[in-house]
C-alpha cells in the first residue's frame, strides 16, 4: 500500500543536530571544501524553509549522477570561499503576511537574490527553487496560504530566472517534515548505499512484493524542541494489526516511498513511522505539570484547609527543582509559590500522568499507535533537548546509557541552588549551558527519560541510542531530504538519455561511415578525372615538339587566289 507523504501532522519541532566521530566519515571531508562553480558540471538546487520566527534559504549541488540506476545523486550543501554553509536567513515568519499576501514575492526577494548571487547565472534557467513552508502556515486558513502561495508564482518568475512552478512552492505537513529530516540524516550517515559491508543490515518486506529486500539499517530519529516531540523510523516489517480501527490510525502515521529513481525499482523503498506530540517539547512539558500542581494545591486547600503554594512561607515543594530554589508560577490568575527540593526519582514519577496527553486530547505517548520497534536489531539519534539534557550540564552526550544518565541526573538534582549557581558563574558546565538550563535540567533530564522509557518504552539497557547535535561538523536539516526527495527522478531522465545515445551510436557510427566512404570515393574520383586532363596535356604538347617546321608555317599561312609565294 503506496502512502502519501501529505497527510496533516502537528507541527514538529526540528532544529536539532548531529555529532559523528570523525575517524569513521574521513572519506566525506571534501565536502567541507568551497564549492567550484567554475566546474560546468555541476547541477544546483535552491530550498527556502518557511518557518514560524523566520525563513532559510539553502544552496545545494550535485555532480552528474554516476549512471548506477540504484544510486542517489550525491547532494551536498553548497560552501562559499570561506567554506561557509550557503544559508541566509531572514524575519519574522512569512505567514506574518497573512493580510498582506501581495507581498510575499517582496518578502522573499533578499533571499532568493542571497541564492541567485551564488549560483551561477548560466545555470539559473535549469536550478530548481523549492519554497517549502511549514508550522507557522499550518496554522492559518486555507485561503490566506492560497494567497501569499499565489503571489510567489505570479511574481517570483518574474525577478527570478529559476526553474520554478506552482507545485514547487507548498505548504507541507508535520508528517513530511519528519520524513525529510529523517532522509536527510540517513542519506548523510550513508544508510541508502546499498553495497555489502559489515554494517547491520536489515530484512525489509514491502507491500505487493513476494521476495524482501535485506539492505543497510537504516537510523531512527527522536526530537525534543520547547514545544513538540517527534519520533521517525522505518518499519522494516508488514504488522498485522489489531483492529480495523489500529490499522486507519496507522495510516495516517506511516508513509511507504520510493526514494529511487524508477518506481520499478525497490530498492529504495522505505516504509516510515511519523509521529509528532505537540505539547511534549520540554517548556510546554514543564507549563503542564505547573498546571497539574496548581490543580492538586488548590483541591487539597479547598478540601482540607491546606495552604501549600499560597505563599512564600508554605511554598510547594517541588521535587524537580534544585535544593533550596524559590521560584513563581502563576496560570489562569493563580501564582504557585515554590521551593526545589531536588527528588529526581520523585520528580520522574510525578511526570508519568503528563505521559497521557493534554485533557485527554489525541496527543498521548501511552494510548497513540506507535509501530513496533526491533530494539535487538535498530538505532536512534536524540536531537535537540535529548542532547541538550545530557550534555550542556551532565556532560553525558553521545552514547546513551540510562544507568549512567539516571545516576548523573539525581546527583545533579541533590545539589543545592547556590552550589549550582556557583559552578555555573565559575563555567564548570558547557559553554552553551545558560541558566534557564541550570535551572530546568532537573526537570527536563527527569521528563526526557520518561519520555524515553515510559513514553517510547526504549529498553533501560538499550545501547544504540547516540545523543548528538552536528554530522561531519555541519547542520543536517530536513531541508536536504527534501531535495533529495523532490529531484529523485533527474538521475533517470539522465539515464535515459546517455541510453538513447548508446542504442542510436550504431546507426550514427554507420551513417558517419557511409558519408565518410562517399567523400573519399568522389575524391578519388575527382583525382583521377585531374590525372586524365594532366595527361592529355602532357600529351599534346608532346605532340607540338616534335611536328616539321614548315609544316608548322604552311598550316599558318592563308594564300589568297592570284597570289604567289616570294621572297
Amino acid at each position: 500500500m503506496w502512502l502519501s507523504l501529505g497527510w496533516a501532522s502537528a507541527p514538529p519541532a526540528y532544529g536539532g543536530l548531529i555529532l559523528l566521530p570523525p575517524s569513521r566519515y574521513m572519506a566525506r571531508v571534501g565536502d567541507i571544501e568551497a564549492t567550484d562553480t567554475k566546474d560546468s558540471t555541476l547541477n544546483y538546487g535552491i530550498v527556502v524553509d518557511c518557518g514560524s520566527s523566520g525563513s532559510r534559504v539553502f544552496v545545494y549541488f550535485w555532480p552528474p549522477h554516476n549512471g548506477n540506476p540504484h544510486d542517489l545523486l550525491d547532494v551536498k550543501q553548497m560552501r562559499d570561499q570561506s567554506r561557509q554553509p550557503v544559508v541566509k536567513k531572514i524575519k519574522p515568519g512569512i505567514s506574518m503576511l497573512a493580510t498582506t499576501p501581495d507581498q510575499a514575492s517582496h518578502y522573499m526577494h533578499p533571499l532568493l537574490s542571497f541564492a541567485a548571487a551564488h549560483v551561477p547565472v548560466t545555470k539559473h534557467k535549469e536550478t530548481p527553487l523549492y519554497i517549502l513552508c511549514t508550522a507557522g502556515m499550518r496554522l492559518l486558513p486555507e485561503s490566506q496560504q492560497a494567497a501569499i502561495l499565489e503571489d510567489l508564482v505570479k511574481n517570483v518568475p518574474l525577478e527570478f530566472d529559476f526553474l520554478f512552478s506552482e507545485t514547487q512552492a507548498e505548504v507541507i505537513s508535520g508528517k513530511q517534515e519528519g520524513v525529510y529530516a529523517w532522509i536527510g540524516i540517513n542519506f548523510v550517515l550513508g544508510r541508502f548505499d546499498h553495497e555489502e559491508e559489515e554494517d547491520a543490515m536489515v530484512t525489509v518486506a514491502l507491500g505487493g512484493q513476494t521476495e524482501s529486500l535485506v539492505r543497510k539499517r537504516t537510523v531512527g530519529i527522536l526530537d525534543m524542541g520547547g514545544a513538540s516531540l517527534q519520533i521517525a523510523y522505518e518499519v522494516p516489517s508488514m504488522e498485522v494489526f489489531s483492529s480495523p480501527q489500529q490499522e486507519e490510525s496507522a495510516k495516517s502515521l506511516l508513509a511507504e516511498f520510493n526514494l529511487g529513481c524508477d518506481v520499478q525499482h525497490t530498492e529504495h523503498v522505505y516504509r516510515v513511522y511519523v509521529n509528532t506530540f505537540l505539547g511534549f517539547g520540554g517548556n510546554l512539558a514543564r507549563q503542564r505539570y505547573e498546571e497539574l500542581v496548581l490543580n492538586q494545591t488548590s483541591v487539597q486547600h479547598r478540601l482540607q484547609g491546606q495552604q501549600i503554594g499560597t505563599t512564600a512561607e508554605t511554598p510547594f515543594l517541588d521535587p524537580c527543582l534544585p535544593v533550596g530554589l524559590e521560584d513563581t508560577s502563576e496560570r489562569e490568575g493563580q501564582t504557585l509559590h515554590i521551593r526545589g527540593r531536588g527528588d529526581w526519582q520523585a520528580c520522574a514519577q510525578l511526570l508519568h500522568p503528563l505521559l497521557a496527553g493534554i485533557n485527554g486530547s489525541q496527543a498521548s505517548l501511552t494510548s497513540t499507535y506507535q509501530a513496533p520497534i526491533d530494539f535487538n536489531n535498530s538505532e536512534f539519534y536524540g536531537f535537540s533537548e535529548f542532547f541538550y539534557c545530557t550534555e550542556d550540564v551532565l556532560r553525558l552526550g553521545g552514547h546513551y546509557h540510562a544507568p549512567s544518565f539516571a545516576r548523573a541526573a539525581q546527583d545533579y538534582c541533590s545539589l543545592s541552588w547556590s552550589v549550582l549557581t556557583q559552578r555555573f558563574q565559575e563555567g564548570l558546565f558547557s559553554p552553551h549551558a545558560d541558566q534557564h538550563r541550570v535551572k530546568y535540567q532537573c526537570f527536563k533530564s527527569a521528563w526526557m527519560y520518561q519520555v524515553l522509557h515510559k513514553g517510547f518504552h526504549f529498553p533501560l539497557d538499550y545501547s544504540s541510542l547516540h545523543m548528538a547535535q552536528l554530522v561531519y561538523d555541519r547542520e543536517v536539516q530536513w531541508t536536504l531530504g527534501a531535495i533529495l526527495y523532490k529531484t529523485r527522478f533527474l538521475p533517470l531522465r539522465d539515464l535515459r538519455q546517455e541510453s538513447s545515445r548508446q542504442a542510436h551510436s550504431p546507426w550514427l557510427r554507420l551513417f558517419v561511415y557511409n558519408h565518410c566512404l562517399f567523400l573519399v570515393c568522389v575524391l578519388v574520383v575527382l583525382l583521377a578525372i585531374m590525372l586524365y586532363l594532366l595527361r592529355l596535356r602532357r600529351i599534346h604538347r608532346r605532340q607540338l615538339r616534335s611536328a616539321p617546321l614548315n609544316l608548322l608555317w604552311l598550316e599558318e599561312v592563308v594564300l589568297l587566289p592570284g597570289q604567289e609565294l616570294g621572297p
